[in-house]
C-alpha cells in the first residue's frame, strides 16, 4: 500500500478553513456593533455608544473589535495558505 498517495488524496481534499472562518467573524463583530449602535443610541444616544469603547468594562463593542482582529488574522493567513497553494 502506497501511503503517501493516500495522504496526498486526503491533503488534496482538505478545504482551507481560515479565510470563511475569518469573514465569518468578520460579519458576526459588523452585526454586534450594528445591533448596539441601534439599541444604545435609540435609548442612551451616541455618546454613550462611544464610552462603552473607552471605559474600563468589558462590553461588547470591546469584544467586537477583538473579533474584527481574530478575523482579520484568519483572513490574512487563510490568504497566505491559498496563495501557497496555487503556487505550488
Amino acid at each position: 500500500m502506497d501511503f503517501d498517495k493516500i495522504d496526498k488524496k486526503i491533503r488534496d481534499r482538505r478545504k482551507e478553513w481560515m479565510f470563511p472562518l475569518g469573514i465569518l467573524f468578520i460579519v458576526m463583530a459588523t452585526i454586534i456593533l450594528v445591533r448596539n449602535l441601534v439599541l444604545i443610541t435609540t435609548e442612551f444616544g451616541f455618546e454613550f455608544f462611544i464610552v462603552n469603547f473607552f471605559n474600563s468594562e468589558i462590553t461588547n463593542e470591546k469584544f467586537a473589535i477583538i473579533m474584527y482582529a481574530i478575523g482579520l488574522i484568519l483572513v490574512y493567513f487563510g490568504r497566505k495558505k491559498r496563495l501557497e497553494e496555487s503556487i505550488g
